[in-house]
């Protein structure tokens, strides 16, 4: 069975870790949810989400896809978490598709995978990209080998349908 994780943290953008939460399980994956702290974190917006994956049982072995959302606080207490990067950084190292919109490339930025990659994020983002070594687009969605990128949630649509369609071809 396929089998992804969203990672979350306090302050997440509700509707990026939403939609493809929903969208991921009507396409045949597990879903599984980690927060930065173990305990369950709250979004911008009041949605309470509680974790179904410790992050010390975060095992790139066994999961095929990684959705880091955004939302400004969220990933930036996400990319604090030494565990998140590590696995991150093994996701990549393995080719797994990792999937990211608005802030949440922050957490490629930390985990130091974008060097020479195409991109995109939250607008305000654009210099922290460019910074680790990334080529900033300015697209709704970006796809760069096994990373996916998105701007906005209201490109939600159009990010989760080039995640699965670069979930197929890898």
């Amino acid at each position: 069975m396929r089998s992804a994780v969203i990672i979350i943290g306090p302050g997440f953008e509700d509707s990026e870790h939403v939609y493809p939460f929903y969208r991921l399980q009507e396409a045949g994956f597990t879903v599984d949810v980690a927060t930065s702290n173990d305990k369950a974190v709250t979004g911008k917006h009041g949605l309470s989400v509680s974790p179904t994956i410790s992050l010390k049982d975060l095992d790139p072995a066994s999961c095929d896809l990684a959705v880091i959302p955004g939302g400004y606080e969220g990933p930036d207490r996400v990319r604090q978490v030494k565990e998140v990067l590590s696995f991150v950084k093994a996701m990549n190292e393995s080719k797994k598709a990792l999937a990211s919109i608005c802030h949440g490339p922050w957490v490629f930025v930390s985990a130091g995978i974008l060097k020479g990659r195409r991109a995109t994020s939250y607008k305000g983002c654009k210099d922290d990209l460019v910074n680790a070594g990334a080529e900033y687009v300015d697209a709704p969605v970006v796809v760069d080998g096994n990373i996916v990128t998105a701007q906005h949630y209201r490109d939600n649509p159009v990010w989760m349908k080039e995640t699965l369609k670069l979930f197929e071809r890898l």
